[in-house]
């Protein structure tokens, strides 16, 4: 026996498998909850013990994300969760490559997803890892880990829908809803690097900063809640098959 696929097929193109296998839209679908979930419960830790203030984070931008599930007990469940998250970020983008095979007539569309995944898992890992160490290398590992994972999985989305964007029968809602998830990630991105360049104070710029984090979360949760569902209405799963 054998691990294989289903292809990736859209309702109205042809006939739909009668058995999917072991359906893989779980894995964007985790890459999404685990994450934001991960990140409000340290959160609401931490500000039960008084190590962050009680705020509204997406509005008042008054702690980062890191500083969130950086002590006490929010940093060990921060980690616990995150760090199966870093190993299921590089599987996601290998199912992702395998389902542009499956549906791209381009064979070799999406080769470069694994790498892009393996890095962005990498990154994430390192960061989470050292999160709560002193010292000036560890900081320069969270640093860049931080660095690293954002630009990898943005790199991945768009090398993804440009070849979703291909597809002779493109899912045209799905495509449109996460292009625009992209774009506005990009100028969030933008806005918050010029804004930061004129900021009046270095707490203007960690508000900001922090304010940009939540949201580029937020808008990360949304993309892979759409491909998510995008995976599911396909049908693409693994299945056993014999030799």
């Amino acid at each position: 026996m054998m691990a294989g696929s289903t292809p990736a097929r859209w309702p109205g193109s042809h006939a739909m498998p009668r058995n999917p296998g072991l359906a893989l839209w779980w894995l964007p679908l985790a890459c999404a909850l685990l994450p934001v979930a991960a990140a409000h419960v340290a959160l609401a830790l931490s500000v039960h013990a008084g190590l962050v203030p009680d705020c509204v984070p997406y509005w008042d931008g008054c702690t980062s994300i890191s500083r969130a599930g950086r002590h006490g007990l929010a940093a060990i469940v921060f980690k616990l969760v995150m760090l199966p998250c870093a190993v299921l970020q590089a599987l996601h983008w290998l199912a992702a490559r395998h389902w542009l095979a499956l549906s791209h007539p381009d064979p070799a569309a999406g080769r470069w997803l694994p790498p892009l995944g393996l890095v962005a898992g990498v990154a994430l890992a390192v960061y989470v890892a050292f999160l709560g160490t002193d010292g000036e290398i560890y900081r320069w590992m969270r640093r860049y880990g931080t660095i690293g994972y954002f630009a990898a999985t943005y790199l991945a989305q768009l090398l993804y829908l440009r070849r979703l964007a291909q597809l002779p029968q493109q899912p045209r809602g799905p495509y449109l809803a996460m292009a625009a998830v992209s774009v506005a990630m990009l100028a969030l991105g933008l806005a918050s690097t010029g804004i930061s360049a004129v900021a009046a104070s270095g707490d203007d710029k960690d508000r900001l900063e922090n304010l940009v984090e939540w949201h580029i979360g937020l808008m990360l949760t949304a993309w892979f809640l759409l491909q998510a569902a995008m995976w599911r209405r396909s049908r693409f799963g693994l299945v056993a098959v014999r030799d």
